[in-house]
């Protein structure tokens, strides 16, 4: 597996590395085949570290914890936590997941961009219009799964919504966090079949 252990304006030691190593490496080797890359990066907060964790796994999902203590090594062990307890939790469907493909996930590029939030304040006067200002454009990945997978995907993400390609109909889907807990699903193919 592939480590990429970083630190955004702080010098992150070969202790800390071999430590995050060793940890991530006995939680993933519990719970899921092989790893592809590990992306760790730790930065500073007024008084805290924030560790930030992205594991890719070799059937294309990912799964991404952050935690946040006074100390280094006490935010690495409050992400590993929170990472472990996601794949424990998904442990059964990874394993199904890994078994039923036998080639990954496939995903297709797409643009992502950043809108500027506007203040909506009461009081304010409307816009002058309605196209919103981009600030960035990214690049990013449509993975075509089934809805099942793709909840998980979700889940092990952190994400409140997810876009994906279902594999039934080729269609896109969406599936999102509702406000009351549950889960939401939006199939376009469905509605304009109906």
């Amino acid at each position: 597996m592939r480590y990429q252990i970083s630190g955004k304006h702080l010098d992150v030691g070969a202790s800390l590395q071999q430590h995050v190593k060793d940890g991530l490496a006995s939680i993933i080797e519990k719970f899921a085949e092989r790893p592809t890359e590990a992306v760790v990066t730790f930065s500073k907060n007024g008084y805290n570290f924030v560790c930030e964790a992205s594991v890719h796994l070799s059937t294309g999902l990912s799964v991404n914890a952050s935690a946040s203590a006074t100390e280094i090594y006490d935010s690495f062990e409050g992400c590993a936590e929170r990472m472990e307890k996601q794949l424990r939790r998904y442990k059964r469907r990874l394993k199904d997941h890994h078994n039923q493909r036998s080639s990954p996930v496939e995903s297709a590029g797409a643009s992502s961009y950043i809108l500027a939030s506007e203040d909506t304040d009461e009081d304010s006067a409307e816009p002058d219009t309605l196209q919103p200002v981009i600030i960035a454009e990214m690049k990013t990945k449509i993975q075509s799964l089934s809805v099942g997978e793709a909840v998980m995907q979700m889940e092990l993400a952190g994400e409140s919504v997810l876009v994906f390609k279902n594999e039934g109909h080729k269609g896109l889907n969406v599936v999102y966090r509702r406000k009351d807990g549950n889960i939401g699903w939006i199939d376009a193919e469905t509605a304009q079949s109906a």
